[in-house]
């Protein structure tokens, strides 16, 4: 939906009614996160149920980690930290041909002149071709990829072939989802959130979908039901792409067949989206090589280690996702560091208000909440007690995480995708050597851990780095603000805890609805404690934050 507000190109003349419209838009995103988020842990709980811990689901996992290296690489936050600055820039060349006078409006909103359209049309085709050559590459070398990737797999072969199997059935998703991050770019770059931020749910409705009704198909012809998952995932992408293709068309985008390699947007996509290779690649290194080495621990690990990161990504993409991608179309629009740094400052803001208290009440409820979801046909106690160790040290770090995408925003935003990608690089030899040192005592908790630490590590980097090159980022204010929340999110953490305690006293937790009772009022008591602890520390921004994104989240239904 697009927002009727439009953000300003230079220094705001009233910052509060920005921060308000910053928030705002959060609210906007997340909203539409929030379903996709919670249609995700659906999928993850029917899979949990069809398939348990074990044999099928570590070759998925391990399958679709394959394509997901890939996508991180070519799509999402690669292609949008590259593409969107320099679609606003080919924007704000529109207006100003067009007469308009740049320091009036952003341009958020409004339909670009044809010259955009033909940026854009130029992206997309030369994105196709591209990554098209790789899809068909990658499923023709699925068997050498998968015996390097899954190693620990060599011994037995069955396992190794279904990995395989379901490599190749995956890899297409990549072209589809690459394209879908495209549309993203193009919609929040006018000021369209929710449509980019809900398309994920109709990827995850797919994914249910499928796999539930080839199941039986599939096992009476003898062949692993898992196959239909690999499938869905393919499908489901297609639907992720499929749901934005309305809004695009509204804002006036036509199918262009061009190919111009020599368009200079284009080449400074391509420029600026080398760096970011660089540091994603590194992360989804790190992920490659993490599978490699679960994959030599005991049968399972891989499965409870994916998980755990699938539940803590919901308050991680529910909060840090949203503020990083309107951050990064924010910052873009705006023409001096003076405007980055006070959008900056509220964006930290909004992470600390939002994603602390959210990590808090998932320490304080991994198991209930690992219970609710997964625990049920295959899927053990045992199993639910493992994951819910490692979603507790995942958990350490989301707030890190969000904030590094805050952060890398600014970079992206002043052209700057060199310095985020040589910090991430840094982090993730951290992670890996942690890992390794730590693998043979602690076994699969070592990697949520060094996860963790490796993010943590990169934030305080990008963080001194970027106020550096903006010239102060009012770190004592936003220090003493992180204070006032993690206090407060500390004590919403224990009560919901203490509430979830004295369910179990009181009523047995077998039963689904009773899990869903425990995990649902034990986190309402949690965030009425955050919210009296906040009022009662004082801390205003954060009260003034919360109270915009619900009316947002009223305003638009939840």
């Amino acid at each position: 939906m697009t927002e009727p507000e439009k953000a300003g190109s230079g220094h705001d003349p009233a910052p509060a009614a920005a921060e308000a419209r910053f928030t705002r838009r959060v609210g906007v995103f997340s909203a539409g996160t929030l379903l996709s988020r919670i249609m995700g842990l659906v999928r993850e709980s029917v899979f949990a149920y069809l398939f348990g811990a074990g044999f099928a689901t570590d070759a998925f996992n391990v399958a679709f980690r394959i394509p997901n290296f890939f996508r991180d690489v070519f799509a999402e936050s690669a292609l949008s930290a590259a593409f969107v600055p320099t679609f606003v820039q080919s924007l704000r060349r529109d207006r100003e041909g067009l007469g308009h006078n740049p320091n009036s409006a952003t341009g958020i909103g409004l339909c670009p002149a044809p010259q955009s359209w033909r940026f854009a049309a130029n992206m997309l085709n030369t994105m196709t071709l591209v990554i098209g050559l790789l899809v068909i590459a990658g499923m023709v070398f699925a068997p050498q990829i998968t015996r390097l990737i899954a190693h620990g797999f060599a011994n037995q072969p069955d396992k190794l072939s279904l990995t395989t199997d379901l490599t190749r059935i995956m890899f297409p998703f990549l072209l589809f989802v690459a394209v879908a991050a495209w549309a993203m770019g193009i919609l929040n770059s006018l000021g369209t959130f929710f449509t980019p931020a809900v398309a994920p749910a109709a990827f995850n409705l797919v994914s249910i979908i499928v796999p539930v009704a080839l199941y039986r198909a599939f096992e009476a012809r003898g062949l692993n039901p898992i196959l239909g998952m690999a499938i869905g995932v393919t499908l489901g992408a297609v639907a992720q792409l499929a749901v934005q293709v309305p809004d695009l068309y509204r804002h006036g985008f036509r199918y262009r067949p061009v190919l111009d390699f020599r368009d200079p947007d284009q080449r400074r996509v391509f420029l600026r989206w080398l760096p970011v290779v660089l540091g994603l690649a590194s992360w989804q290194l790190n992920f490659l090589i993490n599978t490699f080495l679960l994959a030599l621990l005991p049968e399972g690990s891989v499965t409870w280690v994916s998980y755990a990161y699938r539940i803590q990504h919901l308050p991680a993409g529910l909060f840090g996702a949203a503020i990083g991608s309107v951050a990064l179309a924010e910052y873009s629009h705006q023409v001096t560091t003076d405007a980055i740094r006070d959008r900056f400052r509220h964006a930290m803001n909004l992470v600390a208000t939002f994603t602390l208290p959210a990590s808090a009440i998932l320490i304080a409820l991994a198991v209930p909440v690992t219970r609710l979801i997964y625990q049920h046909g295959r899927f053990t106690a045992a199993d639910t007690l493992l994951t819910a160790q490692a979603l507790v040290l995942y958990s350490l770090g989301t707030w890190s995480a969000a904030a590094t995408r805050n952060c890398a925003a600014g970079f992206y935003s002043l052209g700057n995708t060199r310095t985020p990608a040589i910090v991430a690089v840094v982090a993730v030899a951290g992670s890996i050597g942690m890992n390794l040192g730590l693998m043979g005592t602690l076994k699969f908790l070592s990697f949520p851990l060094a996860t963790s630490v490796a993010q943590t590590a990169n934030f305080l980097l990008l963080f001194l780095l970027l106020r550096r090159r903006t010239q102060g980022l009012s770190g004592r204010a936003l220090v003493s603000g992180f204070a006032l929340v993690f206090i407060a999110s500390v004590v919403a953490g224990l009560g919901a805890w203490l509430v979830a305690r004295l369910f179990t006293m009181v009523l047995t937790v077998r039963s689904i609805p009773a899990q869903a009772a425990q995990v649902l009022l034990a986190g309402c008591a949690g965030l009425a404690l955050y919210w009296l602890t906040l009022k009662l520390l004082k801390a205003d921004d954060s009260l003034l934050a919360l109270r915009q994104l619900v009316r947002r989240f009223s305003s638009r239904g939840g």
